[in-house]
């Protein structure tokens, strides 16, 4: 026997002593369990063996050398428990688990040092190929000798013996032909897949790393595209096709012998009982919706109600996949639409700040496969294999997509069923694949002109498919306001953000440590971020002081929130959603055009998500009467674009003043020209009716918005029902006075028959007033 299988024998004895003592846990007992279940692996924690004569630096170290033994003192010792369970020449394989502390590496930090040993790498899955046999053995029978002759191959992923080539014989020594016989031969499966660093964790503006897998027999198909596995294995070097040979650059592999799927929560952040603590009191409190609204990205000025949906979109509803195969998606999606220069892409920056896993991409810069998944060749075999893309990665997660408009329909379209059904699903080159993709999506657009026309609807502006846009749960549309107040607000909050300059950079100028960092200076469990005049602004006037909650207690909130609370619906919420549903389908059919969403039955399940994430925010375990109230204001914001009608008031407001001051110098004139009043009213009325009727120019205005839908509705119901395409004045006045129980003047009729007009809903010729379809 040479030193070789000598050593071997040694190895094994000490292994055999280190499974049979029950160190740590009862291997005796794991070998049963595995023989049980009818499994080919035994998974050794890597303390154990640190604790048994300190075998686990020299495996760490030199893995080549104990992996064999250790299968045969594994498969030794099941033949000694059950002698059936394994046939002739098949073995046990071993895998590794536990603390491997500095040996514990992403694909980055994998460099030559490693090259030999056994290592623990962390990452997403972003490629697997097809599973293929690969011969171990083969059988070949001679007609002339009527002889079997057998032969073993082994390459690098062997444990023992130096590789082999992979050439069948078909002849032996003495030139008889030699039929090799398939069903005698001796296969494993084989499976090579890509790993890639986190998202999450890569560093800006470089390149993720990737590292080549090769995971055999059982543990192939074990992950998929998207998922994120720790998996140990050697790490070794392999010659390429003809790399080696020229310039001395190896391809590496790693040699899997565990894989294990990561929890997605996997980087979690620890809790303290502190902040268990003031993560109830802040729960309680009772504006803690808006406290976090204006926690998220305080440097962007304004846009209250779209930082609150944010914060609802962080949370998330409650998915639920029913018995009969219905999925029903719980994350919330997100779009904002609007001028250029309203800080869009600063909010999406925010949200990939704070959000625990996000990824960023834009329209310009994505195709569709992309955002999807890929099938693409392997260079070395040549062999498809399937690339997960950004909504795959992001699985569990946010995916911000700036520039939205940018993007080309057809690569548009391949969103959809991520949007709605949370899967992609792949039907290309003979692989048919589903994956998960469960993730929010924000989208930022400017609308079709470049910049907003108010003069036509929102859905036009926009200029994308009602299919596309009904998934979307919210659509913001964000103007860049034209108002002195607001733009002398805005600078003042913008030039202090320039002036502020943190204590803690002072020295660092090559800016890898000035953003984001002066938080993390602060105390470690600081709940609100200290004031600072620069920063904040002045204290002035009733209440101005406002909570600011620390960047790092707020992703701990949001996490505890999303993850630990899972609300259900009570009896008297679901009324309030069914009849708030029915009032947004009424009113978008009727009175309410120009929504910025198609109210379908996406919409009710959109309020359903709303009301369960602000239940997730006040920590509540059922969705109330308060929750949903607080869901429908902000999707009313959404639908009914608040933020376009506020400015169209303001602009009235400073017409009416106008006018009023007109009026005023108007009347002042005629009193004063020829000792008589002037009559007002262009209709020629009398002066008693000018003295009960407010002048022209305020009639139209000292008209209730009730009043106003109260004549379209009255207007509207008899021409319908009188199915009348034009109606004279008079007979208007009649009609509408006959039903109204406030009467209407001609001037109030004449104008809000021109309001309907410029609305282009009808067309007033001379006396008549023709109807629009």
């Amino acid at each position: 026997m040479d030193i070789s299988d000598r050593d071997r024998q040694d190895r094994k004895r000490e292994l055999l002593a280190f499974l049979e003592n029950d160190v740590g846990r009862m291997y005796m007992d794991d070998i049963k369990t595995m023989i049980n279940h009818k499994r080919r692996r035994l998974i050794v924690d890597i303390s154990d063996l640190h604790s048994f004569s300190n075998l686990a630096p020299k495996i760490l170290r030199k893995p080549g050398d104990y992996m064999q033994p250790f299968s045969d003192a594994v498969t030794d010792l099941v033949n000694r428990i059950d002698g059936k369970y394994l046939k002739e020449g098949e073995s046990v394989n071993v895998g590794f688990e536990g603390p491997f502390v500095s040996r514990r590496v992403t694909p980055r930090e994998l460099l030559s040092e490693f090259i030999g040993s056994m290592v623990c790498v962390e990452g997403i899955v972003t490629k697997c190929s097809l599973v293929r046999p690969k011969v171990v053995k083969s059988v070949h029978f001679c007609p002339t000798t009527e002889k079997f002759t057998t032969r073993e191959y082994r390459d690098i992923t062997s444990n023992m013996g130096l590789p082999t080539g992979s050439v069948y014989p078909t002849r032996d020594e003495n030139g008889n032909l030699l039929v090799t016989e398939y069903g005698l031969c001796q296969y494993k499966d084989h499976q090579t897949m890509s790993i890639q660093e986190m998202p999450e964790n890569s560093a800006p503006g470089q390149l993720p790393r990737t590292v080549d897998v090769i995971v055999e027999d059982d543990l192939v198909d074990s992950c998929k595209p998207g998922d994120r596995v720790a998996i140990v294995g050697l790490y070794k070097a392999i010659p390429g096709k003809s790399k080696g040979s020229v310039n001395g650059v190896f391809r590496t592999v790693l040699i899997a012998n565990n894989v294990s799927l990561l929890n997605k929560e996997a980087n979690a952040p620890i809790y303290t009982p502190e902040d268990l603590k003031n993560i109830k009191k802040i729960a309680e409190r009772e504006d803690a919706f808006d406290l976090l609204g204006n926690s998220l990205a305080p440097s962007i000025y304004g846009h209250s109600w779209i930082k609150k949906a944010v914060i609802l979109l962080m949370l998330g509803g409650v998915e639920k996949n029913l018995s009969n195969g219905t999925h029903l998606r719980g994350d919330i999606n997100m779009m904002m639409v609007g001028d250029p220069s309203v800080a869009k892409s600063q909010l999406l920056r925010a949200i990939i700040n704070i959000a625990p896993l996000a990824i960023s991409t834009t329209g310009r810069g994505s195709s569709g496969v992309g955002l999807t998944a890929a099938v693409t060749s392997d260079q070395e075999t040549g062999e498809r294999r399937l690339e997960a893309g950004a909504m795959v990665l992001a699985d569990r997660g946010v995916v911000c997509i700036d520039e939205f408009d940018k993007m080309n329909d057809q690569d548009r379209v391949a969103i959809h069923e991520v949007m709605e059904q949370q899967t992609v699903t792949i039907a290309k080159a003979g692989i048919h694949a589903s994956l998960n993709a469960r993730c929010s999506v924000v989208a930022a657009a400017n609308p079709i002109y470049g910049t907003y026309d108010r003069s036509l609807t929102p859905t036009k502006n926009i200029g994308l498919p009602d299919s596309l846009l009904s998934r979307f749960d919210l659509l913001f549309i964000v103007l860049d306001q034209m108002d002195p107040d607001i733009d002398r607000q805005i600078s003042d909050h913008v030039l202090r953000m320039h002036r502020y300059r943190s204590a803690y950079d002072e020295g660092d100028f090559d800016g890898s440590s000035r953003y984001g960092r002066e938080d993390e200076a602060n105390d470690e469990s600081a709940v609100f971020v200290k004031y600072n005049r620069m920063l904040h602004g002045k204290r002035t006037g009733r209440g101005q002081k406002r909570d600011t909650l620390t960047i790092k207690f707020l992703k701990k909130y949001i996490h505890y929130a999303k993850h630990r609370i899972q609300p259900e619906l009570t009896d008297e919420a679901s009324e309030q959603i069914a009849t708030a549903y029915a009032e947004l389908r009424n009113g978008s059919s009727t009175a309410q055009t120009g929504g910025t969403l198609p109210i379908t039955a996406r919409t009710l399940e959109t309020i359903i998500r709303l009301s369960t994430a602000h239940a997730k925010l006040k920590l509540s375990r059922l969705v109330t009467k308060s929750d949903v109230e607080a869901a429908l204001r902000v999707l009313n914001f959404a639908i009914y674009h608040k933020e376009l009608t506020d400015m169209e008031e303001r602009e009235q407001e400073k017409q009416r003043e106008m006018e009023r001051k007109g009026q005023a110098d108007r009347r002042s004139d005629g009193n004063d020209g020829a000792g008589r009043s002037v009559p007002i009213n262009s209709a020629g009325s009398t002066d008693a009716m000018d003295v009960d009727e407010p002048p022209v120019g305020q009639s139209a205005t000292i008209l209730s918005q009730e009043r106003l839908e109260a004549f379209n509705t009255i207007f509207g119901q008899h021409m319908r029902a009188n199915r009348l395409d034009m109606i004279s004045i008079a007979d208007i006045e009649r009609t509408v006075n006959n039903v109204s129980t406030a009467p209407y003047s001609r001037e109030q009729i004449m104008s809000l028959l021109e309001k309907l007009q410029d609305d282009n809903r009808v067309m007033i010729a001379g006396d008549m007033v023709h109807m629009i379809s």
